[in-house]
């Protein structure tokens, strides 16, 4: 296993939230435009109801509605579940910087040439 420096794992929490929330958006748009088709099938139902179309397919478009429906509330849930992945992924990033960002500033700050510094030295007790 490679070893995974403070600034790759910011990166790598930040991009997964950014990611994360971009494709739950994406999701909750589409979730969204369910639902309005599902509305739209609705009355579409109540419309050939009145006009006398057979129960049967009177029947059919609006369980369809009700089916739409359900795939747009499952997508929103789903969605949710995004949103919190984005959370932890954003509180990943902010335990790092609260455990790793003091050392990483001193590194940075340093006027030693730490390029061939030993690291096995420094996991010693």
């Amino acid at each position: 296993m490679a070893d995974l420096t403070y600034k790759q794992l910011q990166k790598a929490a930040t991009d997964l939230a950014k990611d994360v929330a971009k494709g739950a958006e994406a999701i909750r748009s589409a979730a969204q435009w369910i639902d309005e088709e599902a509305q739209d099938t609705s009355r579409v139902s109540e419309a050939i109801g009145g006009m006398g179309v057979d129960r049967d397919t009177v029947s059919e478009t609006s369980e369809l509605s009700k089916i739409m429906r359900g795939v747009s509330e499952a997508a929103i849930a789903y969605a949710s579940c995004g949103d919190n992945t984005t959370k932890a992924a954003k509180a990943v990033y902010d335990q790092a910087h609260t455990t790793h960002n003091g050392i990483q500033e001193a590194y940075s700050r340093t006027s030693v040439d730490m390029s061939n510094l030993n690291r096995e030295w420094l996991r010693q007790e």
